[in-house]
């Protein structure tokens, strides 16, 4: 009689399905919040079990990250730099919006993954077709990434998500706290920018442009 084959532990898991629930978890509270117990328990598993799909935490991360810069728009051929540029900037900004535990993260892995490795190499190809040297193209990649990155931080942590909610929380908190004797430039500040429906959402654009526009210089002509 043909001996059963032994069935895995929690059969109904996968390396794709631990690594996504992971990323939801991250999601939902924060990368402090993920524990290999805790997403075990997510996932109505036993903790030791998820040491079949992933060695240890760090492997759990390193394969976390890999999901993000696969959501990251590669910069598309066939367009010119600067619009390569702008619009995988965008998108990682707005992948970054999505899962803001990874800010942190995003350039501390020692063992990248494959789309890790895949986006950093389109990136570095289409600053190199732009006619940036290869130093100037890492001076370049550092500048754009620090911005995005800076920028995802401080936008992960306004208390505000539209001009709508800015202008409510700056004339019901804000205005009240700024006395105009003390603090008239605050005040001014702050009541010219509700009158003319200032979008902080614009921000990232005017930013990434000054900063395109400072490195189309540095082009190599040739």
């Amino acid at each position: 009689m043909e001996r059963q084959r032994p069935v895995p532990p929690d059969a109904g898991l996968s390396t794709q399905r631990v690594v996504e629930r992971a990323i939801r978890l991250a999601d939902r509270e924060g990368v402090g919040g993920l524990s290999m117990r805790r997403l075990a328990g997510e996932l109505g598993a036993g903790a030791m079990s998820l040491y079949h799909y992933v060695a240890n935490k760090d492997e759990l991360l390193d394969a976390m990250i890999d999901v993000v810069f696969q959501e990251i728009e590669l910069p598309p051929d066939g367009t010119d730099g600067q619009s390569a540029i702008r619009r995988r900037a965008t998108s990682a900004r707005q992948v970054l919006a999505r899962h803001p535990w990874a800010i942190g993260l995003m350039e501390s892995r020692t063992s990248p993954g494959p789309a890790n490795l895949r986006h950093r190499e389109a990136v570095t190809a289409c600053l190199r077709r732009a006619g940036f040297s290869v130093v100037m193209a890492t001076h370049a990649n550092w500048l754009l990434d620090s911005y995005v990155y800076g920028f995802a931080l401080q936008e992960a942590g306004l208390p505000f998500d539209t001009a709508h909610e800015l202008a409510e929380m700056t004339e019901g908190v804000y205005l009240p706290q700024l006395p105009p004797e003390q603090f008239p430039h605050l005040n001014e500040s702050a009541a010219a920018l509700v009158a003319a429906g200032y979008d902080p959402t614009e921000e990232f654009a005017f930013g990434l442009d000054l900063i395109l526009a400072a490195l189309e210089p540095l082009r190599d002509p040739a």
